[in-house]
Order: C-alpha cells, then sequence, then structure tokens
C-alpha cells in the first residue's frame, strides 16, 4: 500500500467522524435559562406579574364607610355613652324575633320584646347589652347579646350667625371647628372671621372659648376640641 493510500483512508475516516460531531452538537438541547429573580419589592400600585395591584381595605371586618364613618369612631368605642335619638342595632343570637334596630326615645328609653323597657341613655354599649342579658334569661336560654350604635344622634354641636346653614349638626369623632364650619357650609360673606368664638357651658357656667380661623387654614393646631352641646358663633 502506498503512503498516498493511507493518507486517503485516512481522511475518509476522519471526516465522517466530524459531521457526526457536528450533528450531535446541534441536535443537543442548549440548557435553559434562569431568568434573574429579583429581591426588590413590587412598586407602589404595582404588582409582581405587572398587574395594577388592589391596596388591602381598611378594614377588613367591613363596615362603615363615607361620612358614616366618622361616626362609627365614636359609637365603637368601648367609653362611648348613649344618648337619646341614638339609633341601636341590638342582636340576640340565634333569635330574629328579638333582634332589630331600635332608636333610643328622648326620655332615654327603649322597648324590646319580652323585656319591655329598660334605660339605654346614659349606659355604654357593653353595659346595655349585659342588662339586656339578665332580663333574656328569664325566656331565653344563655342568651348571646350584642349592641351596636348605628346612628348617633346625641351628640350635637350647634352653629350660629354667619354660615351657610344655621343650626345642629352631628358631632363626629375628632371635629375641629375648622370642620364643624366647613360642614355648615362654610362662612357667609359677611362673616367676621376674625371674632369667631365657641360658647361652652362647663359646671352651669358659660365659657367663651376664642377661634383663630386663619390659623386654623394654614394648619395651626390651637388645642380646640369640641364637645357636645358645643355652640360656635360666626359674627
Amino acid at each position: 500500500m502506498k503512503w498516498s493510500d493511507v493518507v486517503l483512508v485516512g481522511a475518509l475516516f476522519v471526516v465522517p467522524t466530524a459531521v457526526g460531531i457536528a450533528q450531535t452538537a446541534q441536535t443537543k438541547p442548549a440548557p435553559p435559562v434562569t431568568p434573574p429573580v429579583s429581591t426588590a419589592a413590587p412598586a407602589t400600585g404595582t404588582s409582581a406579574n405587572g398587574a395594577a395591584a388592589v391596596p388591602a381595605p381598611a378594614n377588613s371586618g367591613g363596615g362603615v364607610s363615607g361620612s358614616n364613618a366618622a361616626e362609627a369612631g365614636v359609637a365603637n368605642t368601648a367609653h362611648y355613652i348613649i344618648g337619646a335619638e341614638d339609633n341601636l342595632q341590638i342582636t340576640v343570637w340565634k333569635e330574629p324575633s328579638l333582634s332589630g334596630t331600635i332608636p333610643v326615645r328622648p326620655d332615654g328609653m327603649i322597648s324590646l320584646a319580652l323585656v319591655g323597657d329598660l334605660p339605654a341613655s346614659g349606659r355604654t354599649p357593653m353595659q346595655l347589652a349585659t342588662d339586656i342579658t339578665v332580663r333574656l334569661k328569664k325566656y331565653v336560654q344563655d342568651p348571646n347579646v350584642s349592641v351596636v350604635v348605628l346612628a348617633v344622634n346625641s351628640q350635637r354641636i350647634y352653629m350660629v350667625g354667619e354660615v351657610g346653614h344655621v343650626g345642629p349638626i352631628a358631632l363626629a369623632a375628632g371635629m375641629t371647628p375648622l370642620q364643624a364650619i366647613a360642614t355648615a357650609g362654610g362662612l357667609s360673606p359677611f362673616a367676621n372671621s376674625k371674632k369667631i368664638y365657641i360658647m361652652r357651658t362647663v359646671g352651669g357656667k358659660e365659657q367663651k372659648i376664642p377661634f383663630n380661623y386663619k390659623v386654623a387654614l394654614k394648619g395651626g393646631d390651637q388645642g380646640v376640641t369640641l364637645q357636645s352641646g358645643d355652640t360656635i358663633v360666626v359674627p
């Protein structure tokens, strides 16, 4: 065999082998590429998948919104004192005939089936629920009673003078004199904003508390907290 024949045979062997290796490289799948995972929190208003994020409700137990929210802040506190003309939701568990919405009469009393008349004004919701529970034990085995103030009508202040609407307005939790004036329709064009004051009865005596309207508009805290029965006078 000649040397040229050996070289030719070797070349014929190498070429198919190289082709096989190339085909194997082409058919072998490439390893999957894992995208980088971001540890940063998604931006406000956008979820991780790019959809708009829906904020969780402030009160998942859900109930009160709008103008009733401020009332609920008063009525749902343990120290709230029920007053005349408040509306109560009285619920007796598994006793729908004994449950319902009941108004507090001007004399401070309420009427309940089986129990009759009983005082509500001057008590907290928990105290009233306890009293109803004791009275119902004569007719219901192990009564479970809850009392919720639906509407606060007994807490009022009064607007007098140069405002949009003169008369009583409901006192919401934490209401400021500026908010009360806004609720009453704001000042009239003839109002003297420099001489506004609050009339309050303390121990049978009238107190005159000045209120600086312009300072309040600028966010100034004057330490004035409204109380039920106050009268805001706008000359």
